[in-house]
């Protein structure tokens, strides 16, 4: 196989920055509706329970189909399934911001899930057409975005929502999906790179009935009760559905996921360090504004509002995307295992810092910068890591896979710090200042499981020699060692 990054097809910088807008308005969205769910659950006079389907929705689409639209993605061309999903995206999005009721914003959500393997392509894309030298840097900024996204997300929530109305959380990134549309439809080359093949139907509704049982349970786990029948019933079903699928992958021709990939030791700890910052991510997203938004009477809280709490995120995101590029350089120079580890650190000591002393606003910046760092710097190295072991045809099934448990990893640190926070609650309902306490520690002990994942990488040479004694690569050795 020979790789193609000639760049010779259009406009490199332009081609990066469409994918990055398109980047950019999932991973907004993502978030965007979470500081908002009040606001829209009066609007629409629904329950509690029933506007968290808001983000549940979102998050099964996504982990579903991510893996299903790389998948045709590496099969039929990138820029092909690229352009589909992004018109998924936009169809969601104008549904959502037109919607009547809470019904058709829940189909609008997962029609706006469905648009996660954005990601995947988008790196298929940049490791087919640019020049090598310049594909971990942009690979590090494509990564880092659906922090950034994330983070902005929050960020703007409350402001657009007090000044405007919670329908224009949709209005303003269709802007943006229209522009990245436009952009890709003019201006992205199709990827030369295709894996011939046909699509796994009986492995993709194997992975979808078990994804949906996971996340169906960890997402309203707490609302139902973790001991009861059918929260366990649907645990236990998605575990079990998760090794048939394996089974079943490891005897197809033209599997959906190629377990081989996910057996090099390569693979599977990005795929640790993917998890667990997924946790970590949306741990930080929960904790430190409801910290904030606490009045300060309880002697712990702030008083702020959700728009000031969410600035508190500024940082955050900023801290992204200086160093989302910054970990393509060091990738460049020291191989992915480098960042990985500094980053997972940067993460661990950025919860350490609020479980320690959460007094002082100086406290909360401190640690949303250092989860900043943290989370730029890994989210980049995760993808180089793995475009760096897989041939060029898997990119997109091997990247969906990682973009799955960062999903996962996310609906998981959620239920988790939630279950946490709310365990320990004073007279008035709120939570104590005990309650952040362990919430930042169970953050910091998950991040920690990053740190020996990240150290457990091999470097270059050794991915390069596992990738092929595996059977899934004739990658070329690496043309510089990693340390």
């Amino acid at each position: 196989m020979t790789e193609t990054r000639t760049g010779r097809h259009g406009n490199s910088t332009l081609v990066v920055l469409f994918l990055s807008l398109g980047g950019l308005a999932f991973s907004v969205l993502q978030s965007l509706v979470a500081p908002a769910l009040p606001v829209i659950g009066q609007d629409l006079h629904a329950s509690t329970g029933d506007v968290s389907w808001i983000l549940t929705a979102y998050l099964l689409a996504a982990s579903v189909l991510t893996p299903i639209l790389a998948r045709l993605g590496d099969m039929v061309g990138k820029r092909r399934v690229l352009l589909v999903v992004l018109l998924i995206l936009a169809a969601g999005t104008l549904a959502a911001a037109l919607a009547p009721n809470l019904g058709v914003l829940i189909a609008a959500r997962a029609l706006q899930g469905a648009a996660g393997a954005i990601l995947p392509l988008s790196i298929g894309i940049v490791r087919d057409e640019l020049p090598r030298e310049r594909v971990g840097v942009t690979v590090g900024l494509l990564s880092a975005i659906f922090g950034i996204g994330a983070g902005l997300g929050i960020v703007a929530a409350g402001p657009i929502v007090d000044h405007l109305s919670w329908q224009w959380l949709f209005w303003l990134p269709l802007v943006l999906i229209a522009v990245a549309l436009a952009g890709v439809a003019f201006g992205v080359p199709e990827s030369p790179v295709r894996t011939p093949g046909r699509l796994d139907v009986l492995g993709a509704v194997i992975l979808s009935a078990s994804l949906v049982a996971l996340l169906l349970a960890i997402s309203k786990g707490r609302e139902w009760g973790w001991g009861e029948p059918k929260t366990v019933v649907l645990l236990a079903a998605g575990v079990v559905l998760l090794v048939v699928f394996a089974l079943v992958e490891l005897r197809m021709s033209s599997p959906l996921i190629d377990m081989r990939l996910m057996g090099i030791r390569g693979v599977w700890t990005t795929n640790v360090v993917g998890l667990t910052f997924g946790f970590a991510m949306f741990g930080t997203f929960l904790l430190i504004p409801t910290l904030l938004e606490l009045p300060e009477a309880t002697g712990y809280g702030f008083g702020k509002t959700v728009s000031e709490a969410g600035l508190f995120l500024l940082p955050t995101t900023l801290m992204m995307l200086v160093f989302g590029p910054l970990s393509g350089l060091l990738e460049r120079r020291f191989g992915p295992k480098v960042p990985l580890t500094l980053g997972a650190v940067a993460v661990v000591v950025a919860f350490a810092v609020p479980a320690l002393a959460h007094g002082a606003l100086w406290h909360l910046l401190l640690s949303g910068v250092l989860t900043g760092i943290g989370i730029g710097l890994v989210f980049a190295a995760m993808s180089n890591a793995i475009i760096e072991t897989v041939p060029a045809t898997q990119t997109g099934e091997a990247t969906g896979v990682n973009a799955i448990v960062r999903t996962v990893g996310g609906s998981i640190g959620s239920a988790v710090v939630a279950a946490v926070v709310t365990s320990d609650t004073t007279p008035r309902g709120l939570p104590t200042d005990r309650a952040f306490t362990t919430g930042f520690w169970v953050c910091a002990g998950v991040a920690a499981l990053a740190v020996v994942a990240a150290l457990a990488l091999p470097g270059a040479r050794r991915r390069h020699d596992e990738a092929v004694a595996h059977g899934v690569t004739d990658l070329p050795e690496q043309e510089r060692v990693s340390s």
